[in-house]
């Protein structure tokens, strides 16, 4: 067992609220959670911590406030790329010039990291709440169970920022391609109860109720044996390997790196902003001035 580093962990909550149960709570109500620099690594590290509790059988991962997730922070208030000490992959050379370091920093952060969160040894479950937007689901793609409360709606809204969808490229696998197409290419959200139907969420449950719910779900499946339940959750997640899904996920996201490179040529930056809200908008324009200094600094 590997001790715990809590007082490290501040946007995300570390919790163990019942025998053999760890709940990992994203702690960033105030940015609807989104996921950054900071909240990915410390996300990592509670995951990590959990995998090597003995004690632990199951994991959940909630969210605090209102919203599960608004997705990847893109408002260049924290680091844009990881540090060599930080980091849990090996491709490196995050600063390197032209593409070299922003591939290798959605390589690291988004992808490989994501793909490592799904492949957890032990069963976790995602507890979600209201909004749960493009990176948001792949949290929430990530564990094996899903359940969700009534309020909860999911969007990939990278179509309006001139891209292919989130880097963890999942959709066809968790709603099935025309579903998948469809969303992708309007935008529009998905309700808990359409959620539901497609079998992208396990349950659909009271917002008042839902902590107690997924909490009572996670209790049941801890009672099982844990070597079982590992050897149990390894072979369904081979299943859906064997099928093609690892080489499909690849190749999506080389095609995300692809729509990068033309908003960079198009718009000088990684996204086409003029598709958001004018609040969204605004911040990243500022987002946008600031990368565009940094690249003339170097």
């Amino acid at each position: 067992m590997e001790p715990r580093n809590d007082a490290a962990l501040t946007q995300v909550r570390y919790e163990t609220p019942r025998p053999h149960v760890a709940r990992i709570v994203l702690n960033r109500p105030g940015k609807r959670n989104a996921q950054g620099t900071i909240m990915t690594y410390q996300l990592d590290r509670a995951f990590r911590n959990a995998c090597h509790d003995d004690d632990v059988h199951v994991i959940i991962l909630a969210a605090e406030g209102d919203h599960f997730c608004a997705g990847h922070d893109l408002g260049g208030t924290e680091p844009e790329f990881p540090t060599t000490e930080e980091t849990v992959g090996l491709w490196g050379q995050y600063g390197g010039p032209g593409w070299e370091g922003y591939f290798s920093r959605e390589r690291e952060l988004y992808f490989d990291i994501t793909e490592r969160w799904r492949n957890i040894p032990k069963p976790t479950i995602a507890e979600v709440q209201g909004a749960c937007i493009a990176g948001g689901n792949m949290l929430a793609w990530a564990c094996d169970l899903i359940v969700c409360a009534d309020d909860a709606r999911f969007k990939d809204n990278t179509i309006d920022m001139a891209m292919p969808g989130a880097e963890f490229f999942a959709h066809p696998w968790e709603l099935g391609v025309r579903k998948a197409k469809e969303w992708l290419f309007t935008g529009d959200w998905i309700t808990a109860a359409d959620a539901e139907k497609r079998g992208m969420v396990n349950h659909v449950v009271p917002r008042a109720e839902l902590a107690d719910f997924t909490l009572d779900l996670a209790s049941r499946i801890a009672g099982k044996d844990r070597f079982a339940l590992k050897l149990a959750k390894e072979a369904c997640n081979a299943a859906q390997d064997s099928a093609g899904r690892r080489q499909a996920m690849s190749t999506a996201f080389m095609l995300h790196q692809i729509g990068h490179m033309q908003n960079m040529m198009v718009h000088g930056f990684l996204i086409d902003t003029s598709n958001l809200t004018p609040s969204v908008r605004q911040a990243l324009e500022a987002a946008k001035r600031d990368s565009a200094a940094r690249r003339g600094a170097q």
